[in-house]
């Protein structure tokens, strides 16, 4: 079952259910990936489906910061059960030593040697961890690993 056919799955149960905030929650991940593929006259395999979920998780966590600042609890809620739904769909995060792993064979790979070779060692990992880490603590990592200031 792909990635998509579990979504809408999930939302035929949620329906059934009657849980209302998952159900517009998975409508909400459906219709962005609805919208990129009539706007682009395609349909998502599942590597582009994770970045759609990718950028909505991320877009979450930014809320979330603003709406924190700004005192909204209310908003901040909504946003974490939402997180919490698009999350489920997302592969296993890597842990801190997979991830220093993969970053230490990219840098193998790539002979990268300071900081002006981040982007190459960036595409490796990226390739490799897609959906299951978060690509900014991804770049932290890197830029330590190759003596940034």
């Amino acid at each position: 079952m792909t990635l998509k056919e579990r979504i809408t799955e999930d939302m035929k149960t949620a329906m059934r259910a009657g849980e209302k905030d998952r159900l517009a929650t998975i409508r909400l991940v459906l219709a962005a990936v609805k919208q990129i593929e009539v706007d682009e006259r395609i349909v998502l395999d599942e590597a582009r489906m994770l970045t759609v979920l990718e950028k909505m998780v991320k877009q979450r966590k930014e809320s979330i910061a603003q709406f924190e600042s700004g005192g909204r609890a209310d908003l901040v809620a909504k946003e974490a059960a939402e997180l919490a739904v698009i999350q489920t769909y997302l592969p296993a995060q890597l842990s801190d030593a997979e991830l220093d792993a993969l970053i230490a064979e990219a840098i193998a790979s790539t002979g990268a040697a300071s900081v002006k070779d981040m982007g190459k060692v960036m595409g490796v990992v990226k390739a490799k961890a897609a959906g299951r880490a978060d690509m900014g603590v991804v770049g932290a990592r890197i830029k330590q690993k190759l003596g940034a200031p």
